[in-house]
């Protein structure tokens, strides 16, 4: 049997237990680092079949450096962390799991929009400093009868638009100019222009993915035409909202509220001024996470690897090679 070398890059998890019991079918135990730079991975990943990666950067300068890599699969939705363009002219494979985490990113999302309309960690906060009737200071809205927006419709914003279907809100609005406005309305959805839904909308959730065309589509501008009393969430990816523009917008109040669980850089600096604001929470990126979740994705991220190494194309293919 053909001995491969199959190699995660930065280790977030501790065990692998999952991607073992799914290689082991080709006899394969994955070899787990933590590269610090660029030198230590190329020493590493120059004789390696696969590659799983997290968060590492995975350049052009290393991918050309790769003499047998057949595979690189991004754990995780995005893969903006990955030169795709350099594998694929260099003939690898690019791999994802795109949908491991819908329920769990979802959940997060509507998580954020109930705190942020119910006040619920501002009001931990106020009481444990012995304050009380905290409506006073900062009024709350019910959610029936309200707009919400998607900015874009994938697979975690179809299953947040299942979610909140029973909410009675009055309408959803969804802007993805990549998803034809059929789906949109068969799903019970109402496509618009982005410029709309930030008008109409009272509750904006961000579940794009980062591309040079999305990276600061929300900016002083787009808060411009949102309502004062909107809320924004953002689980997708941080710099899709330009953070100075949403401080200065939530400062000014010229937006209600914000749940965040994503940053431009994570963790998010001490220095960052939205650290100082009352109506923005916080978590740690955390969207994507549950036990289960963490259960499915290494499982899936290995299945692209067994079956590019089988012969086949990944399971959750990126690229397309020929």
């Amino acid at each position: 049997m053909v001995k491969y070398k199959v190699v995660v890059t930065d280790d977030r998890y501790g065990s692998y237990k999952e991607e073992n019991e799914v290689l082991s079918e080709l006899g394969i135990e994955v070899e787990v680092h933590d590269f610090k730079d660029k030198t230590e991975a190329k020493k590493v990943l120059r004789d390696a079949d696969a590659v799983l990666v997290n968060l590492f950067p995975m350049t052009k300068e290393i991918i050309l450096s790769m003499d047998k890599c057949k595979v690189i699969n991004r754990y995780g939705v995005g893969y903006d962390n990955v030169d795709v363009k350099a594998a694929t002219e260099k003939g690898i494979w690019i791999s994802r799991v795109p949908d491991y985490s819908m329920e769990d990113t979802s959940d997060h999302a509507l998580a954020h929009l109930f705190n942020c309309v119910r006040k619920i960690t501002y009001r931990d906060r106020m009481i444990r400093e012995g304050k009380w009737d905290l409506h006073k200071d900062w009024p709350s809205f019910r959610v029936a009868g309200k707009t919400l927006g998607l900015i874009g419709f994938g697979n975690i914003s179809k299953t947040l638009f299942r979610k909140v279907s029973g909410l009675g809100l009055g309408t959803i609005l969804v802007y993805d100019p990549y998803v034809d406005d059929t789906a949109i309305i068969k799903a019970g959805g109402t496509p618009v222009p982005l410029e709309e839904l930030l008008k109409e909308s009272d509750y904006v959730s961000i579940h794009a993915p980062l591309t040079e065309e999305t990276e600061g589509m929300i900016g002083s501008s787009e808060f411009r035409l949102m309502k004062n009393s909107a809320v924004i969430i953002n689980t997708s990816r941080g710099p899709i909202i330009d953070e100075d523009a949403l401080y200065s917008a939530l400062k000014g109040g010229k937006i209600a509220a914000a749940g965040i669980d994503v940053y431009k850089t994570e963790p998010l600096p001490e220095a960052s001024p939205l650290r100082s604001l009352d109506n923005i929470t916080f978590t740690d990126h955390a969207g994507w996470y549950s036990e289960e979740s963490i259960v499915e994705l290494k499982t899936k991220a290995a299945r692209n690897i067994l079956e590019v190494l089988k012969g086949n194309k990944p399971v959750y293919p990126v690229n397309t090679i020929q």
